[in-house]
């Protein structure tokens, strides 16, 4: 039996997972947490029967505690809660699916612990990968990728007895404003930006993706996953989200990993790795999808993925500023307290206000989001 702890369950990601594990009789959900949602925490506490069970709030975990006082479960709160869980002893695999920095400490303690790593947490690595990855070697801890393009180099990376990657190919779908000018993006709302031609996600990532930042931090994360050079990622715009992404080895010879976009395949193969299993889900029919199309990415509309290369090159804090301005963006675009296109401009500014220090604890990464999150604040009246 694995015992699997989710952080973040009752979110997009968490909740396919616990659909694995109700599929799995080899699976059990040990540890459950979540940041507000106590009526969906509640179903889950009741249906998987976890040891313990966290929510972020106080409040919330108080309430839930109320609702399953007629349950042996033990309710935590607050990232002493996400610490506990992450170093208990009956949980083998941690499923870290929080949105946010808030992922970094729970994931050095689920390493600290000897715990295999589900990362679905992309801040984790693009602000802390200088402390991560060292530490899970340290410890002999894997790292498993369950964003589907990290998953998809993962998967082509098996069998590469000890060849040279020339590079690596991380595909993205374009997002909704794929083909769209600038001038066409000054009028495009929150609602637009939130209708995601393939995939269904959280809003935060749904943004993200129609600014290629979502792919900015992929890029970042795959330097730390895979130790690549920048130089060795490139970004391919692949609007069917069918070659979830590839590998290009020295000889030419280019490996990919196609599927159906389904954000269950990278979540199973990280639980069950190096196992692959049946999934109750359509296959893929060539046929039917006949053309598979692959374009540059536009840089000059979306300028927030050459910021993430800008940010990944100057190294230190300066990923932290790029990743927590785009937080404090994507929630006043949220709020329609600015529009779409201000997102790059207001990461930009924070990035050239920002001087870099070269290498953080997470202390210092946890300080340089504070003080990213007070600058927007003032300059933009958040």
């Amino acid at each position: 039996m694995k015992k699997v702890a989710i952080l973040g369950s009752t979110g997009s990601i968490g909740t396919q997972t616990l659909e694995i594990i109700r599929n799995n009789g080899d699976l059990a959900a040990t540890a459950l947490a979540a940041g507000q949602n106590v009526d969906l925490m509640e179903k889950q506490i009741r249906e998987f029967q976890p040891r313990i069970a966290g929510m972020w709030s106080e409040e919330a975990a108080k309430e839930l505690k109320t609702r399953v006082a007629d349950l042996p479960v033990k309710v935590v709160c607050g990232m002493d809660g996400l610490l506990e869980i992450c170093s208990m002893a009956e949980c083998d695999i941690v499923v870290t699916a929080v949105v946010g920095m808030i992922g970094i400490r729970p994931t050095i303690a689920a390493i600290e612990s000897g715990k295999t790593i589900a990362l679905a947490n992309k801040e984790t690595l693009v602000t802390a990968g200088h402390i991560i990855m060292p530490l899970a070697k340290k410890m002999g801890v894997s790292i498993l990728p369950v964003d589907s393009e990290h998953s998809a180099i993962f998967q082509c990376l098996q069998g590469r007895a000890g060849n040279d990657v020339h590079k690596i190919l991380l595909t993205a779908s374009g997002g909704p404003f794929r083909g769209k000018t600038k001038a066409e993006l000054e009028n495009m709302t929150l609602e637009d930006a939130l209708k995601h031609p393939n995939w269904s996600m959280g809003k935060k990532v749904t943004i993200d993706s129609a600014s290629l930042v979502n792919k900015g931090l992929e890029v970042m994360e795959a330097k730390w996953l895979f130790g690549t050079g920048l130089e060795q990622i490139q970004v391919v715009v692949h609007p069917q989200s069918i070659v979830h992404s590839a590998v290009e080895y020295e000889d030419g010879a280019v490996i990919a990993q196609l599927g159906l976009p389904d954000m269950k395949l990278p979540i199973q193969y990280a639980l069950l790795y190096p196992e692959r299993r049946p999934m109750p889900a359509p296959g893929m029919d060539l046929f039917q999808i006949a053309n598979l199309t692959f374009e540059a990415p536009d840089t000059e509309t979306f300028p927030g993925l050459k910021l993430a290369y800008r940010a990944a090159r100057q190294g230190g804090s300066m990923p932290t500023v790029f990743n927590a301005a785009n937080e404090i963006a994507v929630k006043l675009l949220l709020q329609k307290k600015i529009r779409f296109v201000q997102i790059p401009e207001i990461i930009e500014a924070a990035m050239n206000n920002h001087h870099a220090a070269e290498n953080p604890n997470v202390e210092e990464i946890l300080k340089t989001e504070a003080e990213t999150y007070e600058f927007i604040e003032q300059e933009w009246k958040a």
